[in-house]
């Protein structure tokens, strides 16, 4: 009789460890939102946290993973490589686009803006949920790698050949704990940087450049002041390139087109287009020096003063924005700093602040 009641046990642990891996490799089960909106109203506001949400339970975190975990998603802000990361707080993003510029000069890009990326893995803490993008910043060792093979002139461990890791995070920081969320809500709280609704790498890197660049790149023109991405997008890889210097500047000249149809001279100093030659068929050419986009300018749809009223948030309703706060502003790194103070009165000379640095 213990010989029949094994296989049977085998068989049932075998179904389950089946079903288990199934769900894993199906993101896209309809079971995916702990708490899908029922109308419209739900969905417009699947950002807002109810001021008594609970803990998010250990089921929901498996769904949230369940949903996250090997989608492709696209950047709405460049990822720097290390382990800066990247962090959001009650929609404010850390670090800076002046730091995060910063970032990508020394550390490199691990995901350009509008560049596809992969949620890898999803991880929570005791108050933020952290998303890895394209394996995260560590690279993880494989179980072969833990393995040491003796030798006559001593030990060999097998090693991958790229030992460098190349990806990146997110951090959705909460105040206290992580309160229990569906998936759509997570999606709202990631947009200012992930881009879940893009259908290609094309229309998402559209969506990041500034109204004119967009349609520039629509209509496969180059502005002066664009970047080599947005030439890129406009008007593919140049056919020629040409390196020369000028003085002391040195600079590409990127051309697109043979006679006797019109032919692009695009002079590139560093990432920017300073000048744009055209020569035309009958012979006139064309000269553009002046700057003619700005590529710092946010896109339309980024714009504070465009920005729903419903927008997600993860304050609790009834709390005041630090902003609002009379006189209030806040520094970038999310603190609030208080208003001016009344002005001195007359015959108190303010300190001499050059003198203390002699």
């Amino acid at each position: 009789m213990p010989r029949l009641h094994t296989p049977c046990l085998v068989l049932v642990v075998g179904l389950s460890a089946a079903s288990l891996a199934f769900g894993q490799n199906a993101p896209q089960v309809a079971t995916a939102d702990p708490t899908p909106p029922q109308n419209a109203s739900s969905q417009s506001s699947a950002g807002a946290i109810p001021p008594d949400a609970p803990k998010m339970t250990r089921q929901t975190r498996l769904q949230i993973i369940n949903v996250f975990v090997t989608q492709v998603v696209y950047a709405h802000v460049p990822f720097p490589m290390g382990t800066l990361g990247l962090k959001l707080r009650n929609g404010e993003m850390s670090p800076t686009r002046d730091e995060l510029q910063q970032a990508m000069a020394i550390y490199g890009p691990s995901v350009k803006q509008g560049d596809p990326a992969q949620i890898t893995q999803v991880q929570f803490k005791n108050d933020h949920i952290r998303f890895d993008l394209n394996g995260g910043p560590v690279r993880k060792k494989k179980w072969y790698e833990h393995i040491e093979v003796g030798a006559s002139n001593g030990s060999i461990t097998p090693s991958s050949a790229d030992a460098n890791a190349h990806g990146s995070f997110v951090e959705l920081d909460f105040d206290g704990y992580v309160p229990e969320l569906n998936a759509a809500q997570v999606r709202a709280l990631l947009a200012p940087v992930l881009d879940f609704s893009a259908k290609s790498k094309d229309q998402a890197y559209l969506d990041t450049v500034p109204p004119r660049a967009k349609e520039a790149i629509q209509q496969h023109r180059v502005l002066v002041g664009m970047n080599t991405d947005m030439v890129l997008a406009s008007k593919g890889k140049p056919p020629k390139k040409v390196r020369e210097h000028e003085g002391e500047v040195s600079y590409e000249e990127w051309i697109y087109g043979e006679p006797p149809a019109d032919v692009d001279f695009v002079r590139i100093v560093g990432d920017e287009v300073v000048q744009v030659k055209t020569m035309r068929m009958g012979g006139e050419k064309i000269v553009r020096t002046e700057k003619e986009v700005d590529i710092q300018e946010k896109p339309r749809e980024a714009k504070e003063e465009e920005k729903p009223a419903n927008a997600p948030s993860m304050m609790r309703p009834g709390e005041q924005a630090p902003d609002a706060l009379p006189g209030g502003t806040r520094d970038p790194r999310g603190q609030v700093q208080p208003g001016p103070s009344d002005a001195p009165p007359p015959g108190d000379a303010p300190p001499n602040l050059t003198a203390r640095g002699r």
